[in-house]
């Protein structure tokens, strides 16, 4: 498995993991019919991948044999009350390769990013009963902090459950 950054080019493979993920993931959690309708090509024209802004969303993808199994995406925390954060704002993998260990390495190269620019501490937000994406990041050690939101995610209303993480310097983990 390789990680790098997403690049101009990998719009529509980067999508297709993201629907593909979202329909399985979420499957219970947001109505059928949504996640039938969900289409990759209305997606990938959502992404600009290749920003220098350090201020933007930044992703980076696994890739196996050429192929895009996995993507993350960080940015400055866009929460008012967390000015100093930095967000894991997206972590998806292909279904056809959950349980392989590419969202632990996915997550740990996101939260080594965010260090490399400067922020000591991570939020996300998880959909609420998303049991499986909390029992993942409370394995990488992020705790819910008790904040709750509303937010409409790809044209749907979802309820969220706030995590959050210090970050560590990723040579400290090497020595």
């Amino acid at each position: 498995m390789l990680i790098r950054p997403a690049e101009p080019g990998d719009e529509m493979s980067v999508a297709d993991v993201h629907v593909r993920s979202w329909r399985a993931a979420y499957k219970g959690l947001l109505p059928d019919d949504y996640l039938k309708g969900l289409r990759a090509e209305d997606r990938a024209q959502r992404y600009t991948f290749g920003s220098p802004d350090q201020r933007q969303p930044f992703t980076i993808v696994s890739t196996e044999k050429a192929l895009i199994s996995g993507f993350a995406t960080i940015a400055p925390a866009r929460d008012a009350d967390l000015p100093d954060y930095g967000e894991l704002c997206a972590l998806y993998v292909d279904p056809e390769h959950w349980s392989r260990g590419i969202g632990a390495a996915l997550v740990t190269a996101a939260r080594d990013l965010l260090y490399d620019r400067g922020f000591r501490n991570a939020a996300l937000w998880v959909m609420v009963n998303n049991t499986r994406a909390e029992r993942f990041y409370r394995i990488d050690q992020w705790k819910p902090d008790g904040h709750r939101r509303t937010d409409t995610v790809w044209d749907v209303v979802v309820n969220e459950i706030r995590y959050r993480r210090p970050l560590e310097d990723p040579a400290a983990r090497s020595l």
